[in-house]
Parts: structure tokens; sequence; C-alpha cells
């Protein structure tokens, strides 16, 4: 069984991989009910949407409507920058997945500097966020992000706000040079904070080294043998604290909680070289 851990200081324990909703964008309501009854299996207990994620709010709304609202902690995220953009994309969200709150509201990507000064304006995207977190439309708020600056984005954001979570580009490819350095210092951040950290891009094989097929929903070439994504796996939750959200791939999703529930010792420097040297692998963002 995956383990659980305390998701930063919301009081939530969740499981230590969190089902990435990407994977929902562009699937049927059965597709996406044979993926709840694999959810179920693992016991996982938190999702992540976005309102950009396609159709994937309108997937899970059934899902709460079976279960329970509670049944999951739901995250969802708002990608606009301004505050009446971000207020009526954050209320439309509720709308889509039926509920009248969600447990996360994360401010998606924001990355760039140009967009990052509106969201912290005075009628930026962030004054909607803790609008909703006041009227009790959301408990908490994050922040999420993409790219080589992320890392230290997310550090600058932070001490703007006090947002409870973070998301961020973790593997072993990518953890080396200047940006293993921010991440390293993001991560201490954190921790000093109670910040919950939450990763993806865990089976990165690299960029698409042809034209990207158009089924899967990465954005990346994943690793798709057991042995690999096991791997890839355990080198991410071997570090305590951190959180593992699930490829955009609902083929790919079984082997990816397969692997988190057996977990393992972190793999050695030696066996992840092996790896990269094996399926040739190369970070996603340079």
């Amino acid at each position: 069984m995956i383990e659980r851990a305390p998701f930063g200081r919301t009081g939530h324990h969740s499981r230590r991989t969190i089902f990435g909703a990407a994977a929902l964008s562009r699937v049927t309501q059965e597709e996406a009910d044979r993926a709840l009854e694999l959810l179920l299996q693992h016991d996982i207990d938190h999702i992540d949407v976005a309102a950009s994620y396609g159709d994937a709010e309108l997937r899970i709304a059934p899902w709460l409507a079976r279960l329970g609202r509670d049944r999951f902690f739901v995250a969802t995220k708002t990608g606009k920058r301004t505050y009446a953009e971000a207020r009526d994309e954050i209320r439309l969200s509720l709308q889509r997945i039926g509920t009248d709150h969600v447990d996360l509201i994360q401010l998606h990507n924001l990355v760039a500097e140009d967009e990052w000064e509106t969201a912290f304006g005075r009628d930026g995207a962030l004054r909607a966020a803790v609008e909703a977190r006041d009227a009790g439309l959301a408990r908490f708020i994050g922040v999420t992000g993409h790219g080589i600056t992320v890392a230290r984005q997310h550090r600058r954001s932070l001490e703007r706000f006090p947002f409870d979570s973070v998301l961020f580009p973790y593997n072993f490819t990518q953890m080396h040079g200047q940006y293993a350095a921010d991440a390293e210092a993001l991560i201490a951040l954190c921790e000093q904070r109670g910040v919950a950290m939450q990763t993806i891009k865990a089976i990165t094989l690299g960029p698409w080294r042809t034209a990207r097929p158009a089924t899967p929903t990465t954005w990346y070439e994943p690793l798709t043998e057991q042995r690999d994504i096991d791997l890839a796996v355990r080198w991410v939750l071997a570090r305590p604290g951190l959180f593992l959200n699930t490829v955009g791939d609902l083929g790919i999703l079984p082997k990816v909680l397969d692997a988190a529930s057996r977990g393992g010792p972190k793999p050695t420097d030696d066996e992840m070289a092996a790896l990269v040297e094996r399926r040739d692998m190369t970070p996603f963002f340079v």
C-alpha cells in the first residue's frame, strides 16, 4: 500500500502518490470510471485537476457524487492572471466538479515574470484565490509551475504570500546543475514553513524524439517499461516529504501506482546512471 504523509500544514494525510487528472482531459466517462476503480484499489485519496485539463473536471464530478465529497482531497487550478478572470474560472470549476468547495486552489504555472507580476498585483489572480478561500470556496491556496526557473520563482512566491503548497518538476535527470540548487533551496524553505511539495515529471524519458503521438497526454516522452518506472518512482518517493503526481496517460497509470505501492529502497546513483544510459534519458526542461 502506498504510504501516507502529512500534506504540509493542511492537516490532510495524503497518499504520497496523487492522481494527476490531466489523464482525464480527453477520455470518455466510461474510461474515467475504469481509472477510478484503479485509484480505489490503491486507496488514492487526492486528485489534482485544473480548469485547463479539457474535460477532466467534468469526469471527476460523478465520482464525488457517487462516493461523497469527502472521499478525495480535491485540488484544481486557475491559469488566469487577473482578478476577474480567475474569480470567474474558480467558480466555473466548482460548477464543473459539482461541489461547493475544493480543498486546494492553485495558481497554475505561475513562472513567467510578467504573469507573476500581474497575478500578485492589486487586481491579480491571487486576490481571487484569497477571496475564494475566505468565502469557503477553497480551503487552501497553492502555486504550480513548469520549466527551468520554476523552483527559483516559487521561492519568490513564498516570500510574497504564505502558499500552502507548491508543485514543480523533480526527477533524476532534471536534478542537476542550477536547477538542482534552486530545487534544494525551495525544498529547504518548504520544510521550514510546512509547505506541501508536489512533484511532476517523475517518469520522464525526455522530450519526444519524434512527433508527439495524438493518444498520450504527456508533454514529455515517458518511460513505459515497469522496471524503468520502478526505479524512477522509487527515486522520487525516497525523498521524505515529497508527493508524486501521477502520469497523464491512463495506459501507464497502473504501472506508476504499482511501483509506488511496492515501494523499495532509493536506487543508487549507479542504478540511476545505468537507467539513464540504457534508455538515453535527457532532461525535459533545459
